[in-house]
């Protein structure tokens, strides 16, 4: 597992009380200098597309285990090409309480390598390969975890942070 994350500067929103809300995001800056998230770990999950079956799924299972993931020392990012739009109208619509990534230059799945051929319909494209690093509070990367389901996913996954 050689994958380090990066610096350079993403955008992402988030929740708050009053709607949502856009921020300019540095991954390694906010693991190991945020006051709120520097001694915490980090799930970074790479995603299709707002507003699908599967992705819906996937971030309100994260939604609901977020303080269990919080208790083991985890936050929790999720990450699309989608634009911020895009995470605002899911954000609200799904009830997210973690912050979303827009990689719409694909910036971010490039340096994961997550962007791979799909098919659909009998069509073949390049689309985001659903994944999930996990990250210690040091920024080490502990699990890589490619080409999963997004059914049962995150009780898979915080099962086996458990043990």
């Amino acid at each position: 597992m050689s994958i380090i994350l990066p610096n350079f500067c993403l955008t992402c929103v988030v929740a708050t009380p009053k709607g949502c809300e856009q921020q300019s995001l540095v991954l390694t800056d906010y693991l190991t200098k945020n006051s709120a998230t520097k001694n915490l770990g980090l799930i970074l999950y790479f995603y299709p597309k707002d507003n699908t079956t599967g992705c819906s799924t996937q971030a309100q299972d994260f939604s609901h285990f977020a303080a269990k993931f919080a208790s083991l020392g985890y936050q929790i990012i999720g990450v699309s090409r989608d634009s911020v739009k895009s995470h605002e109208k899911f954000i609200q619509a799904k009830g997210i309480n973690f912050p979303l990534i827009s990689d719409s230059c694909e910036q971010l799945c490039q340096h994961f390598g997550v962007i791979g051929e799909k098919q659909l319909y009998g069509k073949t494209y390049l689309g985001i390969v659903r994944s999930t690093f996990v990250f210690d509070k040091n920024a080490k990367l502990v699990h890589e975890l490619r080409n999963i389901k997004a059914k049962g996913h995150v009780e898979k996954l915080f099962a086996m942070l458990t043990h």
